[in-house]
């Protein structure tokens, strides 16, 4: 299949990582299908995606993922667009969006808001447009983090409702990613599904800047100057979808395999995934068709 005729989804996908990730898609040709949190943004995106690639094909879609109902119509909105558009087929899912919050912040369904955006938002796309990648032997890669390494999953406490920490709200999630991306390659893997987590470095975005306190914010601001552009880790993504084999393995930095926390095995991986299906009412062996 040529790139080309090739659909990827990347959420996130206005500024950042994202954003960079979705110009270098173009350029190669890739079909791109952008999620941004307002229409505002994801118009404005797109408009300097096109100034830049004006050959490229690209459609956005937007809503607030940190809620559950928002990330299901969002998926109803792509699983229509790739049929109507890509002969029912999802070559890559890249679920890259995600937050930082400084104080504890719950979703319409009570969930605190790191956990739903950066972990839940990508398990549920995952599964509602699972057969479309299955069609495709697509591959789906996550933004985790080297912070995973540094966390345990806090199984009593998820959401941090007793004695809320950002930062270990933020490593879990992280760690969350790659607990997912170890079960999806258990369960799929002999469909022709790749799964992967992605760690970017120390990049300089806006993502600790957005809806954090003033001190996260300060932090940040100045935290970010030391970061690469995000340009760098965009080429591992692009990397991972373009490989004519899939690498076979988990956890990828600057275009190379790296080594992940211990904890990412499979007694963490099942629970997490357990725990996941009933916080989403959805379940990994019957994905939508």
């Amino acid at each position: 299949m040529q790139a080309k005729s090739k659909s990827v989804v990347v959420t996130g996908a206005t500024s950042g990582i994202g954003y960079s990730v979705c110009e270098l898609l173009l350029q190669n040709g890739f079909k791109v299908i952008g999620v941004g949190r307002s229409k505002e943004n994801c118009e404005a995106a797109g408009k300097r995606l096109i100034e830049k690639c004006p050959e490229g094909e690209i459609v956005f879609f937007y809503g607030d993922m940190v809620h559950r109902q928002e990330v299901f119509r969002i998926a109803s909105d792509i699983r229509q667009h790739l049929h109507e558009s890509s002969n029912d087929e999802l070559y890559a899912l890249i679920n890259n969006a995600g937050c930082v919050r400084s104080k504890y912040m719950t979703s319409n369904e009570g969930y605190e808001h790191q956990f739903a955006l950066n972990h839940l938002a990508g398990f549920i796309l995952t599964h509602e447009l699972l057969p479309f990648l299955i069609r495709a032997k697509g591959r789906i890669l996550f933004t985790s983090s080297a912070s995973h390494k540094m966390m345990r999953m806090r199984w009593k406490d998820l959401m941090f409702e007793k004695g809320y920490n950002p930062l270990l709200a933020y490593k879990q999630s992280k760690l969350c990613n790659m607990l997912f991306a170890y079960s999806l390659n258990e369960m799929y893997r002999d469909k022709g599904i790749a799964a992967y987590g992605v760690d970017p470095g120390l990049v300089n975005t806006s993502i600790g800047n957005k809806n954090t306190g003033l001190i996260v914010d300060l932090v940040w601001s100045i935290r970010r100057r030391f970061g690469v552009s995000p340009d760098e880790p965009a080429k591992t993504y692009l990397m991972l979808c373009t490989a004519d084999t899939p690498p076979k393995e988990l956890y990828f930095k600057s275009l190379k395999p790296a080594r992940y926390s211990s904890q990412v095995n499979k007694e963490n991986a099942d629970r997490l995934l357990a725990i996941s299906e009933q916080l989403c009412n959805i379940r990994f062996g019957c994905p939508k068709s």
